[in-house]
């Protein structure tokens, strides 16, 4: 049996007067656990359109998606998922509406929050090194395999 292709997804690093915005990444009360939103790509069409795209989706905001800052893969070893992505930092174009209340076409995005670096240390995330990336490290990282935790 052929093992399972791992997927492909894309997130942004937007960072606003020292805050990151950050999504619930369950739409369950599986777990309280944020992440940077963003998304599986669909094919044929580019990493970062897919991004502009999850992104107003989740949150209702127009971004400019940057350069890559970061490259994340984690598992889940019971079901075999296996996911890598490609984090961008990204800006909300200027002008951008930014509505109180917006809704998810996929329902999964229920929550988002923009968080210092403080904030941050209080709140379940992954990657583990997205603090350190948004707020400090200004290459590119890598992340190993991790496990998804819940």
């Amino acid at each position: 049996m052929r093992p399972k292709s791992p997927r492909l997804a894309v997130r942004a690093v937007i960072v606003e007067d020292g805050r990151l915005l950050l999504v619930n990444a369950w739409h369950t009360d599986k777990s309280d656990l944020m992440c940077a939103p963003g998304g599986g790509v669909e094919v044929g069409a580019s990493l970062t359109a897919n991004l502009a795209r999850e992104v107003h989706e989740e949150t209702g905001l127009t971004i400019e998606v940057g350069a890559p800052c970061l490259v994340n893969e984690y598992h889940d070893a019971p079901s075999q998922f296996h996911q890598v992505e490609v984090f961008f930092r990204c800006t909300v174009v200027p002008g951008t509406l930014r509505p109180e209340v917006w809704h998810d076409s996929e329902a999964v995005v229920t929550e988002r929050r923009w968080l210092t670096a403080q904030e941050m240390a209080q709140v379940p995330h992954k990657p583990d090194s997205l603090g350190a990336v948004a707020f400090g490290n200004p290459g590119v990282s890598y992340d190993p395999l991790e496990p998804l935790m819940r």
